[in-house]
């Protein structure tokens, strides 16, 4: 971690601040990297995150079996693994309202139709749930006041340049120099 500032005590402050916060959401062993740049004179927060590698996204066919019942023209769904049911009935209540979808057990779901085609569907990304996690941090680090914000992340790195006033070159050259830091460049 590195923060820089010309004031050493107010980059002190900052990195107790981050660090308390990832301590607060849990991130600490989800980040490989982080470098802030923080400038009261210009008031101006620079912040990147590396993430580090998350496992594959799962698909409903991976969790779950769906078969077809043509007889009764219903779908079949027998959960595998159980620890994905919430995922799988969100996913399900974005496509069918709750009473279409009969649940006459902890691991059977039933649907009125053909609708086998669902196997495919993304039902937990563990790469977006920590994105989404990281930028929540962000918004908690960044200084009160600073709704200027131009995001500049990239796959596995979350950069965001943060002011109350226009965004000068200098602070998204500070950016990218962080970015490619990060990536080892």
């Amino acid at each position: 971690m590195l923060v820089e500032c010309y004031d050493e005590r107010g980059a002190e402050v900052y990195e107790i601040i981050i660090k308390q916060i990832f301590q607060d959401l849990v991130l600490g062993a989800s980040v490989d990297d982080l470098r802030a740049y923080v400038n009261p004179d210009d008031p101006v927060f620079v912040l990147a995150i590396k993430m580090k590698k998350t496992s594959n996204a799962v698909t409903f066919g991976e969790v779950a079996n769906l078969s077809y019942v043509k007889a009764d023209d219903i779908t079949r769904i027998l959960i595998d693994n159980e620890n994905y049911l919430p995922n799988i009935l969100k996913q399900l209540w974005k496509r069918f309202s709750r009473e279409e979808i009969y649940q006459p057990n902890r691991y059977q779901l039933e649907i009125e139709g053909n609708h086998v085609d669902l196997e495919n569907i993304v039902i937990d990304d563990p790469h977006s749930n920590l994105q989404r996690r990281i930028y929540d941090a962000i918004f908690r680090i960044l200084p009160e006041g600073f709704k200027i914000i131009k995001d500049m992340s990239t796959d596995n790195i979350i950069t965001v340049v943060a002011t109350d006033e226009l965004i000068a070159d200098a602070w998204i050259e500070k950016a990218n120099e962080y970015i490619d830091e990060l990536n080892g460049k």
